[in-house]
């Protein structure tokens, strides 16, 4: 109620006398405040709008231009070779317009077409130069000269201070590979796995494909990629995570740690308070594109596409197939706690809550001792099940009155927040410490987060912190990029007092936070439980065990002019080789982010040249002379070779 007293800016009531109205001043003020931001946000949107439309060309340019056309005919000469004449002609007659004032347009209109023209021979260059991906083969420290002059032409018409979607129109289509290539990264793939007897018959079934029905569906997938911007990112995501209907809890989402060795605070309000305003504070700039775009070597830009369904995303469940419910300028965010979910506004007088002031709501929701209603405690356990039983629950139960304003309120918030009431974290006297913060992150109770939500920021008892990511709207290091910046704008930038509190003054003037209201009849807390039951032998399937290794790390592998990732797989699958006794399909996932609109690709690291590497190293006869020798320098050569035939293909 106080919520809504302040929200109305008069009031009046009728009596005998007459209508009394009173006006509220501090209503007035807020409305005011808002709505100043929302011109201002208006203004610096369009304004990058426009700055992104016209790249890699800058708005200043197209003056640039009129001046030079304008200073050439005033010289008597003319750049345009005639055509400012023909312009001249086809502008409507008018008694206003003098001979000298229709020149000077004519002008203007030739000048903004030639600066139109050359923004797209930069586009078109710069897409040009961005198909090339030899340089990713060159090895490390010898790069080319070829490689050098590209890497400055890149350099040259990337022009400067890009923002975060200036290089979308230039980046170039995921091409589309031969059937031959196919085939033969396929039968390579599976030739480890397969016995000769075996592989003979996979190659015949192969040969068939290629004959037969490989040609017309190679077909309809160059169609597709021809007007399409991305021929695979589409089904990619609609088939590999819409459509599946278990449960995304543990198969899908993924989870992003804290510092380990770091607690600003131990105060759960206020490391809650910074973490929300530094990810407010994100996701301002990240709303009108002033991130700057990631780059491959500095160079390379990565597509930013994903990055658009960061906030106020909620993947919503379906029958058959679940959908990306994507909105903009939410400004409220949900919290779970103890059972209860309460509403946070994120604005006080047009602008972000502060740190203190976050702090300030997230306390009251600590301090509050009221009990869960009926089937809200476990209520989001329905996104941690099957995804059936809650598409038809969301329907029958969750389509009108409280619930309905209720869970709009969930899935329309710019995220969700879980304040958990255990601590959590890496503690080295305690063995176990990662496994269970691990597990906590990606199950936590089954119930205590809300596994639909684009992220769920939780935050522990002890201070602190991490996510839980649900994939489909993106790969893992979107979050991580935000991520990132989160954990050092709250330990460098805002900081803490030192008593642990948020920096700052308290704001007695806020609304407090909203309790959320549910009536939850028996037949839908039969689903619940029976989701929760689901979700919960899921989770107890899981066997984590996780260590920090500190004999070496990738520092030591470089100076062995060794890959990192190279290194990390052959240790995998030694390692899998020594349990089972053999060897399986490997799945590692390579970024297509140089493409637009590119998520991940497939990489097969289980290859003739890595088994023969494990055998070696489990063949007692062998000398590390010879298992380094004879494998590692083939295998390097041979994937190189590989590699250079797949740049060709493309």
């Amino acid at each position: 109620m106080a919520e809504a007293h302040q929200a109305v800016a008069f009031q009046f009531t009728v009596t005998p006398e007459g209508i009394d109205l009173r006006l509220s001043r501090e209503a007035l003020k807020h409305i005011y405040l808002a709505g100043v931001t929302s011109w201002r946000k208006r203004a610096i949107l369009f304004r990058n709008g426009i700055r992104m439309g016209v790249y890699p060309a800058s708005p200043s340019s197209w003056l640039f231009i009129v001046i030079a056309i304008m200073g050439s005919m005033y010289a008597r000469v003319d750049p345009s070779m005639g055509m400012i004449n023909s312009i001249k002609k086809v502008l409507p007659a008018s008694d206003r317009l003098t001979a000298q004032t229709q020149t000077v347009l004519s002008a203007i209109v030739f000048a903004t077409g030639l600066w139109f023209s050359v923004i797209m021979l930069l586009r078109c260059t710069l897409k040009v130069l961005l198909s090339y991906h030899g340089w990713i083969f060159e090895p490390h420290g010898k790069m080319s000269m070829s490689t050098k002059v590209w890497i400055t032409l890149v350099k040259i018409f990337s022009g400067r201070r890009p923002l975060l979607y200036s290089f979308q129109g230039s980046l170039p289509r995921l091409p589309v590979p031969s059937i031959d290539d196919t085939i033969h990264r396929y039968l390579e793939s599976v030739r480890p796995l397969m016995d000769n007897e075996r592989y003979k018959e996979m190659e015949i079934v192969a040969n068939e494909f290629k004959k037969d029905q490989a040609p017309k569906l190679q077909k309809y997938l160059r169609l597709k990629s021809w007007w399409a911007n991305n021929y695979v990112s589409d089904w990619w995501e609609e088939y590999i995570y819409l459509r599946g209907r278990g449960p995304i809890m543990v198969n899908s989402n993924f989870y992003v740690m804290d510092l380990l060795y770091v607690i600003p605070t131990h105060r759960q309000a206020a490391r809650a308070g910074n973490v929300v305003h530094a990810i407010l504070q994100y996701r301002r700039k990240l709303e009108r594109g002033e991130h700057a775009p990631m780059k491959a070597q500095g160079v390379v830009p990565m597509c930013s596409y994903q990055y658009e369904r960061m906030f106020n995303t909620t993947r919503i469940p379906g029958v058959e197939t679940d959908c990306v419910q994507h909105l903009r300028n939410r400004k409220h965010l949900v919290v779970y706690h103890r059972g209860r979910f309460f509403k946070v506004w994120l604005y006080y007088g047009g602008r972000h809550l502060l740190p203190a002031e976050l702090e300030q709501q997230f306390q009251y929701i600590l301090n509050d001792i009221t009990e869960p209603q009926p089937g809200e405690l476990k209520l989001a356990s329905l996104t941690a099940g099957k995804r059936v039983p809650w598409a038809k629950a969301r329907q029958k139960y969750f389509s009108d009155g409280v619930n309905k304003t209720s869970l709009d309120a969930i899935e329309t918030a710019a995220f969700f927040l879980t304040l958990d009431d255990e601590p959590h974290g890496y503690d080295p006297e305690k063995p176990r410490s990662m496994d269970l913060y691990a597990k906590s992150l990606l199950h936590g109770k089954c119930y205590d987060r809300w596994f639909d939500k684009s992220f769920t920021l939780v935050v522990y008892k002890n201070g602190k912190s991490g996510v839980n990511t649900e994939h489909t709207w993106a790969d893992a290091p979107i979050i991580g990029h935000m991520w990132e910046d989160i954990l050092a704008n709250d330990v460098l930038r805002l900081g803490y007092t030192e008593e642990g509190h948020c920096k700052g003054d308290i704001n007695k003037g806020l609304v407090p936070p909203t309790r959320l209201h549910w009536d939850i009849p028996s037949g839908c807390q039969e689903i619940i439980e029976a989701s929760y039951r689901v979700a919960k032998e899921l989770a107890d399937d899981v066997d984590f065990c996780g260590f920090v290794f500190e004999e070496f790390g990738k520092g030591l592998i470089k100076k062995c002019k060794t890959s990192p990732d190279a290194f990390i797989q052959l240790a995998l699958q030694l390692a899998h080789y020594r349990d089972k006794g053999e060897f399986c399909l490997t799945y590692e996932s390579s970024m297509t982010r140089m493409f637009r609109e590119g998520r991940t690709e497939t990489v097969r690291s289980c290859t003739l040249e890595s088994t023969a590497f494990v055998r070696a190293m489990e063949d007692k006869t062998c000398t590390d002379s010879h298992r380094f020798g004879q494998n590692i320098r083939e295998a390097m050569l041979d994937i190189r070779a590989l590699f250079n035939q797949k740049v060709k293909a493309m």
